[in-house]
C-alpha cells in the first residue's frame, strides 16, 4: 500500500533515537512514501537540541529523488494553559508544522480538566497543526472537547501507530483511539496516522494502526495518510508552496 506521508518520525538529534535524518528518507523512500517530515523533541525532553537546531532547519534541502522533505518538531506541552517549548520567532522558522504532546517528562498528568485544558491551548500556538497521541490513559482527556477543539480550529489529530506496540509505555491507548476514532467518524473529521519512529525502520510503520482502523472499519477516505496527492494535507499544515 502507497502511503502519503509520515509527518511524526525522530533522528540522532532527538537525544533518545537511533538514525540520522539521511537514514529515515533512505527508509521512507523504501516504503514507498511521497513526504518524509522530520519532527525532532524540542528542548523540554532531555538530550533534546535547543532552538537553533530548527531555525537552521533551512539548510535541509526539499527533494530527495522521489520523496520530498517536511521540515518539523515534536514540541512538548509544558503547563496545563498549552504553552510549549518552542516558542522563539515561530513565525521565521522555516519550520513546516509543529506536533504537540504531553510527555511524562515534560509535564506532570493533570486532572482531566487540566489535561484537556493544557491540549486545547496548545492547538493555538503558532504552527502547531497536529496533536501527537492524545490517547495516553496517564493523561485522562475529555475526547469530545478534544475533538470538537479540533474540528473548530482544523487541527489534525494522530493515531500513533507506536502507542499500539506492546514496546509502548503508554496505557490504554487502544480503548482511547477508539473513542477518538468513532467521534472523528460521527463527525466525518479526518485524522493522520504517525509511526513515532525513533529508529530508521519504523518510518512509514503503520502496521498496528492500520490493524486498528480495519478492526472498527474506520472509513479510509478520513485517513489523511491514504490521499493520493498533498492537497487536503497541505490546507492542514497551511503550506502553499514548498
Amino acid at each position: 500500500m502507497d502511503l502519503l506521508v509520515d509527518l511524526h518520525t525522530h533522528s540522532i538529534s532527538s537525544g533518545h533515537a537511533y538514525s540520522t535524518i539521511k537514514e529515515n528518507i533512505e527508509e521512507a523512500k523504501r516504503k514507498n512514501l511521497k513526504f518524509y517530515g522530520i519532527s525532532d523533541h524540542t528542548k523540554a525532553m532531555a538530550g533534546a537540541p535547543g532552538d537553533e537546531y530548527f531555525y537552521n532547519m533551512k539548510i535541509l534541502k526539499r527533494d530527495y529523488g522521489n520523496i520530498t522533505l517536511l521540515r518539523g518538531a515534536e514540541a512538548n506541552i509544558i503547563d496545563y494553559t498549552g504553552a510549549i517549548d518552542l516558542t522563539k520567532k515561530l513565525s521565521i522558522t522555516p519550520l513546516d508544522y509543529i506536533i504537540a504532546s504531553l510527555h511524562i517528562p515534560c509535564i506532570d498528568p493533570g486532572t482531566i480538566e487540566e489535561n484537556t485544558a493544557a491540549v486545547i491551548g496548545a492547538m493555538d500556538k503558532e504552527k502547531v497543526r497536529i496533536i501527537g497521541h492524545p490517547d495516553d490513559s496517564r493523561y485522562p482527556l475529555d475526547m469530545k472537547a478534544v475533538v470538537n477543539a479540533a474540528m473548530d480550529k482544523n487541527i489534525l489529530l494522530e493515531l500513533n501507530s507506536k502507542s499500539l506496540s506492546s514496546k509502548s509505555t503508554r496505557e490504554n491507548t487502544k480503548e482511547n483511539m477508539i473513542i477518538m476514532m468513532n467521534l472523528l467518524k460521527e463527525y466525518n473529521y479526518p485524522l493522520i496516522i504517525g509511526s513515532d519512529a525513533h529508529a530508521d525502520y519504523y518510518v512509514g510503520d503503520f502496521n498496528h494502526a492500520i490493524n486498528l482502523i480495519e478492526e472498527i472499519n474506520f472509513p479510509k477516505e478520513l485517513i489523511i495518510n491514504f490521499d493520493k496527492d498533498e492537497k487536503r494535507l497541505f490546507e492542514f499544515l497551511k503550506i502553499d508552496k514548498l
